[in-house]
């Protein structure tokens, strides 16, 4: 009895690493999700290949039910104390704003005992936020980087964030369809954004 226990619980761990879960993508291009419907609280994320050699990658793609001008106003207010309000984030601070670059400070449940500093390059005329991970080696990881896109969707917003990223465990985070896993990361918190927030 003890070997079929332990032999289910390999298999539910091979499963769960190599395996997608639901509402999790594998995705090479950057190409959009063709015939698949976005609402507002049904957030799309699909694995991305790495840019470098090792790491991993993801693109979060959401509705938010804003338009684009208020949208673009919430998520340039670097100030704000709403992320405070997500469960994994337990402080964040605007550093320097000098034009249209910004450094924050955050710091998160998963990794108390670091403060990710976090630079981000704003393209106005764009609807483009570029954000790079300045302390990755402080913070358990060998680099951080990706974007922030926001487009009009009639009265609404479409958000496209894609982020590259490696650390120790990287694949089985990514790969990882239950608690503590990226898929499970992400959906709370967007979710919350698009149907609480505006």
């Amino acid at each position: 009895m003890l070997k079929g226990i332990l032999r289910f619980a390999l298999y539910g761990l091979w499963v769960s690493l190599f395996c997608t879960s639901p509402g999790l993508s594998s995705e090479i291009s950057a190409a959009g999700p063709s015939g698949q419907q976005l609402s507002s609280s049904s957030p799309i994320i699909y694995k991305l290949a790495p840019e470098r050699k090792d790491g991993r990658g993801y693109k979060l793609i959401y509705i938010v039910d804003a338009r684009l001008d208020v949208f673009w106003k919430f998520k340039t207010d670097f100030d704000n104390q709403i992320l405070l309000s997500n469960k994994f984030i337990t402080s964040h601070r605007l550093i320097r704003r000098s034009g249209d670059e910004v450094i924050t400070a955050s710091a998160y449940s998963n990794k108390p005992n670091a403060i990710f500093k976090w630079q981000t390059t704003l393209l106005p005329d764009q609807h483009l936020l570029k954000f790079i991970l300045l302390n990755p080696e402080e913070c358990g990881q060998k680099y951080h980087y990706g974007y922030i896109q926001l487009e009009a969707l009639d009265s609404r917003t479409r958000v496209t964030q894609v982020a590259y990223f490696d650390f120790f465990g990287v694949s089985a985070w990514v790969n990882y369809p239950f608690y503590g896993g990226m898929s499970y990361f992400f959906r709370p918190i967007y979710q919350k954004k698009a149907d609480d927030n505006f």
